[in-house]
């Protein structure tokens, strides 16, 4: 007797048995020539930006699409077939050249595949970085403590040259300068 649950698929298994399909539709459609023999699958729990990734192995020449469960869960499947599609591009251009990005080949065969050049947000950030310059509405969301979220008084706008600020998305607390970065994490405590 075996147990119902022993045969039960996974979450992983059905996003991996998906974009298998999806993948191979794709290809016949679009005569993309990817080697699937040489493509691999895999999911990740941890990835919180990043919807999926392709990574190269030059030594065996195999390129493994991870996809993001967490992007999964949240975007219809539309939208993450997209995701699929972009990191098929990914992999042929890595078995084909050796090489990936986002340039001009790139977004060439991504448009023939209605691939996303980029993946929207599956994940509310954690940091929102402002300029505070009145005519300016540059934003930017990040997910980690980085060196401008830590200390945005020793960066500048991009876009007007203004300053920032930066705003804790969970607490709404705001800051402009490092020590006040490191007051209001004090004050957050386990909040933070």
């Amino acid at each position: 007797m075996t147990d119902d649950n022993e045969d039960a698929l996974t979450i992983d298994d059905e996003i991996v048995a998906r974009a298998r399909i999806h993948a191979r539709e794709i290809l016949e459609a679009h005569d993309l020539e990817v080697d699937r023999d040489a493509l691999e699958w895999d999911v990740s729990t941890r990835a919180r930006r990043r919807a999926g990734a392709c990574r190269w192995d030059a030594d065996r020449e195999v390129a493994t699409i991870v996809l993001t469960r967490a992007a999964y869960r949240r975007y219809d499947w539309e939208t993450f077939a997209g995701v699929v599609r972009h990191e098929l591009v990914h992999a042929w251009e890595f078995q084909r050249f050796g090489e990936s990005g986002h340039g001009s080949r790139f977004r060439e065969r991504a448009a023939e595949l209605e691939a996303p050049r980029h993946c929207e947000s599956f994940s509310d950030p954690r940091y929102v970085l402002r300029c505070r310059d009145d005519g300016c509405d540059w934003e930017a969301r990040r997910h980690r403590a980085s060196k401008p979220v830590k200390a945005p008084d020793r960066y500048r706008c991009g876009a007007c040259g203004g300053a920032y600020e930066v705003e804790h998305a969970a607490s709404g607390r705001t800051w402009t300068t490092a020590s006040e970065f490191g007051g209001v994490k004090s004050a957050l405590g386990a909040e933070w």
